[in-house]
């Protein structure tokens, strides 16, 4: 997540256990762990590496959250209350007011930044009421985290304030369709950066 192996790198065990200080049964536990969250792979008799920026998962992900995330957003703004408002309020204030980079922790943005983009994006879905399809969003936005991290590394010239500003405003004002389209252009920009061998 810090971004200290590249894309595609591979991931070596004894490597890994050296660097962290701890046993290498406790670094293949780990990296079993990463390999079900989607953050890792598991290659045949060849050990584990950091997916690749081509990997299709993340242009697959990308979809998935493409087809549920607008449907769980126009629920959400039919059914939230004033306490959602206010929660959608909230998470947006603390997203803006949270630094996305300090150079000391990464290269990629930082794991404040990180929650609070998370919460903000679950606060404006949460208000439909449904569980099973937030446990859906849960899942998506972990398996997406990476290549969330490498879109931005690769196109830093976003405007994430006013992507995010955009949609929490038409939330609020209960414009469904407003917000479904920016939502769905947000989601677009992140995965096209992917798919842009050019860009460093």
């Amino acid at each position: 997540m810090r971004g200290d192996h590249c894309p595609g790198a591979p991931l070596k065990p004894q490597d890994l256990a050296k660097e962290q200080g701890v046993s290498l049964a406790v670094v293949r536990e780990a990296l079993v762990r990463v390999v079900g969250e989607g953050l890792a792979d598991r290659l045949p008799n060849r050990g584990f590496a950091v997916p690749s920026f081509s990997d299709r998962r993340w242009q697959e992900t990308a979809e998935a959250r493409r087809t549920v995330e607008p449907v769980v957003l126009r629920m959400s703004i039919e059914r939230g209350d004033v306490e959602w408002e206010a929660r959608v309020r909230a998470a947006h204030h603390r997203l803006v007011r949270t630094p996305a980079y300090v150079p000391q922790e990464s290269e990629y943005y930082t794991s404040a930044w990180a929650e609070a983009h998370r919460a903000f994006h679950r606060t404006l879905l949460e208000g439909c009421g449904n569980s099973a399809l937030l446990e859906t969003f849960d899942r998506l936005w972990t398996a997406s985290e990476l290549a969330r991290r490498w879109s931005a590394h690769r196109n830093p010239d976003r405007d994430g304030a006013t992507e995010h500003r955009r949609p929490e405003e038409a939330a609020l004002a209960r414009d469904a369709d407003t917000a479904v389209a920016l939502l769905v252009e947000h989601l677009t920009l992140t995965a096209a950066a992917l798919t842009d061998d050019s860009r460093p």
